[in-house]
């Protein structure tokens, strides 16, 4: 990238804020100088709706800060421009250099403008056809097309500068983590818990992330998996602790003292209470499940409300209304496919039921239920859960 460049970070739903607005852009800022603060100095501040991070030294890496900013959630598009004198003749003398790959691979442009700076003497539409008209003829064999030209250059009219850019790329969109309040989500190793995870905190909400795992049943491979799949959430949302919770002992209790039909069942109630525990202990306020409608025995309706009806914390299942198409979609635009896909196989597939109950009823479950200790099963496992700290520089093992 040009050593000019700034970063020019729009928002999306921040803007429909009210009196409180001010509360969801100073974490948006903060979020983002946190997520470039390993990329080199860089200035961040916000003025009129857009978020400018500008480079302090050449050392700035601006190509992993382009890519950092688009993983920020707050951010609906992110910018790559050049900044310049607030006159004509700077602006496409800035186009000419700046944008000259852009035409040199374009048949057709145009040139939109918008004046933020109010004070400036042309409106929006005599900048347009100012700067149109130069580049015309600066390029005579890219042609002018108003309606669908192959290149679009921006100009933009601001307090400090005007600046120049090619259209804008999509940003992670949503709200401001830390915005939403805290969850305690479930994280396997498929594909559906990361997706689920995801479009949560994607609406401002901090996780921190359950596993359960039941060696020698399941190996240290698809542990690795699991650890690795929280990191590239974490590019999005954040540092965050993985709880993993040794689930072993519970699920041969389950086995020996259980009707088969009922397996799963008892298994997620278990896993629903002690996720409640963490999320308690966390301060956080709900549980987030990947469960999907219909997707499997477990996720009818009757046994949806059987597992939940262990916790008096809400259950959010952003993927209750999704296909599998639709989640392979999503988890390999968040990148998560590819190593949701990796054949270690977690504990939900242990002692799976060859005729599980698909019409439960909760008296049934709860009967079959009374033959273990749950409590101190619950007990045992908490007691003997490791914690990972877990961000998009890796992940270390941390002290309880």
């Amino acid at each position: 990238m040009n050593e000019q460049e700034t970063l020019l970070l729009k928002l999306g739903e921040v803007v429909l804020k009210g009196l409180n607005r001010h509360v969801f852009e100073d974490r948006l800022v903060n979020n983002v100088r946190r997520r470039l603060r390993h990329l080199g100095s860089f200035q961040v501040f916000i003025r009129q709706s857009t978020i400018y991070v500008e480079p302090q030294s050449p050392q700035c890496d601006m190509e992993g800060a382009f890519a950092a900013c688009r993983q920020v959630f707050g951010i609906v598009s992110v910018v790559r421009a050049v900044p310049c004198e607030k006159s004509v003749e700077a602006i496409v003398s800035t186009a000419r250099t700046y944008l000259a790959p852009h035409f040199a691979a374009a048949r057709s442009f145009k040139v939109e403008s918008k004046r933020a700076d109010k004070q400036f003497r042309l409106n929006s539409i005599q900048i347009s056809q100012a700067v149109g008209g130069a580049l015309a003829e600066a390029f005579p064999a890219v042609a002018v097309d108003l309606h669908h030209p192959d290149l679009t250059v921006f100009v933009e009219i601001r307090e400090k500068h005007a600046y120049v850019h090619a259209p804008a790329v999509p940003g992670a969109g949503g709200l401001p983590t830390g915005m939403g309040g805290r969850a305690v989500s479930l994280l396997s190793g498929g594909l559906d818990s990361p997706v689920a995870s995801y479009m949560i905190a994607r609406r401002g909400v901090e996780l921190e992330m359950v596993h359960f795992a039941s060696p020698p049943y399941t190996s240290q491979q698809a542990l690795d998996k699991v650890l690795e799949l929280a990191r590239l959430l974490s590019l999005y949302s954040g540092r965050m602790i993985v709880h993993v919770i040794p689930f072993t002992q519970i699920q041969e209790q389950i086995r020996t003292h259980c009707p088969e039909e009922y397996f799963t069942l008892i298994m997620r109630r278990l896993m629903m209470r002690m996720a409640e525990a963490v999320a308690k202990k966390a301060g956080a306020g709900a549980i987030v499940t990947g469960e999907s409608l219909g997707q499997v025995a477990s996720q009818t309706m009757a046994a949806l409300g059987v597992t939940e009806a262990v916790t008096t914390l809400p259950v959010l299942r952003p993927l209750i209304g999704t296909d599998k198409v639709e989640i392979i979609r999503q988890a390999r635009s968040i990148g998560t496919y590819d190593t949701s896909i990796l054949p270690y196989e977690d504990c939900c597939t242990v002692f799976t039921p060859r005729h599980p109950a698909l019409r439960p009823r909760l008296e049934a479950v709860e009967e079959a239920e009374g033959a273990l200790d749950v409590e101190g099963l619950m007990a045992q496992a908490l007691s003997q859960q490791t914690w990972y700290r877990v961000g998009p520089d890796g992940v270390r093992q941390a002290a309880q």
